[in-house]
C-alpha cells in the first residue's frame, strides 16, 4: 500500500529532519530587503488530502508571501474566466532552459512568453486579469481563491514596498519588450499587478488548501483546467530545472523565491512547504529536499 494516507508521523518527522539539514546549502535571497530578513531555520510543512486527512510539521504558523507560487493560480482563474484558446493566444506551453527572467528568450521568442510559469508568462496573464488597476486585480484574484479554496490570502504591503523599492529592471526590461511586441497593453499596470499578486502571503495550511484545487476534482473547477495547470508546473515550474526534477520527483510542482513550494499528487492531494534558502536556479534547497523524500517514500509519482 503507497500514497500520500499511508504517511506515518515517524516519516514525516525523519523527512523534515533531512530536509532542514540540506536547506543550509541554500542562500536566502537578498535582492529584496524584506526576504534577506528571513530566519532561514523556518521550515514547515502541511499536507492536505483529498480524503479529508492531514498532516503538519515545523513552523506552521509563519506567514510568507507566495512569490512565484501565485502563477499557477493566476492562469487558473483566468482559464476559468475565459478558456484555454483565448489564454494560449497570449502564452506559449513550452518548456524554458534560460532563467525565469530572461529577456534574451523573449526577444528570441518574438515577444511571445514560453510559457506562464515564468516572469514574461506571468506579466502578460497579469495584464490581463480583471480589474481597473492592480489593486483591483489583484482583490479580485485572492478574493476568488479564498473563496474556491477556503484559504485566507492577504496582500503583504510591507513586502510589496520592499518589492518595489529593490526596483528590478529585468522585470522591467521584459514588460516594456511585451508592449512593444503587444502582448501587453498597459505596461504600468501589468508590472504592479503583477509585483502585487507575488506579494499575497499566507501559511502553510492556506496553500496546501490552494494545491487541492489542482490535485483533486471539484465542483469549483474545471477538469481539463486543473490538467493543464498540473501539466505546466510538471514541465515548467520549477524553472529550467523542471525536467530533471520530473524525473527524480515526477510531481507537478510551483516554487517561489520565498522559498515557498507546492507539490501537487494528481488525485490524492497537495503537499506544501516552506523553507527559505534557495538554490542557485532559485528553488528552495529544503522544501525540494522534503518532497523528494516524501515522493520517493511513498511512491508517489505520477509516472507509477
Amino acid at each position: 500500500m503507497v500514497g500520500l494516507k499511508t504517511l506515518t508521523t515517524t516519516q514525516l518527522s525523519t523527512w523534515v529532519q533531512q530536509a532542514k539539514l540540506l536547506a543550509h546549502q541554500g542562500q536566502v535571497v537578498e535582492r529584496i530587503s524584506q526576504l534577506a530578513l528571513v530566519n532561514p531555520d523556518l521550515f514547515a510543512v502541511h499536507i492536505c488530502c483529498g480524503s479529508g486527512e492531514t498532516y503538519s510539521q515545523g513552523d506552521t504558523d509563519c506567514v510568507f508571501p507566495l512569490m512565484s507560487v501565485i502563477k499557477p493560480f493566476s492562469l487558473l482563474y483566468l482559464l476559468e474566466l475565459v478558456g484555454a484558446e483565448t489564454v494560449f493566444q497570449w502564452v506559449g506551453f513550452e518548456p524554458s532552459d534560460a532563467p525565469f527572467n530572461s529577456l534574451e528568450q523573449l526577444i528570441a521568442d518574438n515577444g511571445r512568453p514560453r510559457n506562464p510559469m515564468i516572469n514574461s508568462g506571468a506579466i502578460t496573464l497579469a495584464d490581463k486579469l480583471p480589474g481597473k488597476d492592480a489593486i483591483a486585480r489583484t482583490h479580485e484574484l485572492s478574493n476568488w481563491l479564498n473563496q474556491v479554496a477556503g484559504c485566507h490570502l492577504k496582500l503583504d504591503e510591507v513586502m510589496l514596498a520592499s518589492v518595489r523599492s529593490s526596483n528590478s529592471q529585468a522585470n522591467q526590461a521584459i514588460t516594456q519588450y511585451l508592449t512593444k511586441a503587444g502582448s501587453v497593453k498597459n505596461q504600468d499596470i501589468a508590472l504592479d499587478t503583477y509585483e502585487e499578486i507575488c506579494c499575497l502571503s499566507s501559511q502553510v495550511e492556506d496553500l496546501a488548501r490552494l494545491g487541492l484545487l489542482l490535485a483533486c476534482d471539484s465542483e469549483l473547477i474545471k477538469p481539463q483546467h486543473r490538467r493543464i495547470v498540473n501539466s505546466l508546473m510538471l514541465t515548467c515550474g520549477l524553472y529550467k530545472a523542471s525536467s530533471q526534477y520530473a524525473l527524480q520527483i515526477g510531481l507537478p510542482m510551483k516554487s517561489g523565491i520565498s522559498g515557498a513550494l507546492l507539490a501537487i499528487v494528481p488525485g490524492e492531494g497537495a503537499v506544501a512547504c516552506y523553507s527559505a534558502t534557495l538554490d542557485s536556479t532559485g528553488n528552495s534547497v529544503g522544501a525540494i529536499a522534503f518532497v523528494q523524500a516524501l515522493s520517493q517514500g511513498l511512491q508517489l509519482s505520477i509516472f507509477g
